[in-house]
């Protein structure tokens, strides 16, 4: 039996099924506008993988990068040609040993909730490494003034 974790994950009517392999590279919150839209709640959970260590199977549709059950509307995950991001809501078995190491978009975070002790706080996106400069703006609803 192999050490390798392996974590699955579905859909809320079970029409679409996900199996990730191996650990994260990262596990975050984020409060951004469209985070808040997409899972209707005020921020996401969630872990990113290489894309290579994520099957799904079932009926997808998709919005942009981000991927749903066409029948019940649950996210499914977040692809794109290098990486995964898998709603930790998603997961079947729950509470997960997965910790969030950061939360993004900040300024956007309910008042009544508090930074999650221990993790790097992030105004807007995070840069994508230590060594890279900050990526460009995302065509986020969140670009655009707010009130």
């Amino acid at each position: 039996m192999s050490d390798t974790p392996r974590r699955t994950g579905s859909c809320l009517c079970g029409g679409v099924h996900f199996v990730v392999t191996g650990q994260p590279k990262r596990v975050g919150l984020c409060h951004c506008k469209d985070c808040r839209k997409a899972g209707g709640s005020v921020y996401s959970a969630f872990a990113i993988f290489p894309r290579d260590a994520y099957e799904a199977s079932g009926e997808v549709a998709s919005y942009g990068t981000r991927s749903f059950c066409p029948t019940c509307g649950s996210r499914v995950a977040w692809v794109d040609d290098t990486e995964v991001e898998v709603m930790l809501g998603s997961l079947d078995v729950a509470p997960t040993d997965l910790v969030p190491a950061y939360e993004l978009w900040i300024n956007r975070r309910e008042t009544w909730l508090h930074a999650l002790p221990g993790t790097e706080q992030f105004e807007h996106d995070r840069p994508r490494s230590e060594e890279a400069e900050p990526p460009a703006p995302r065509p986020l609803s969140d670009a655009v003034a707010h009130d």
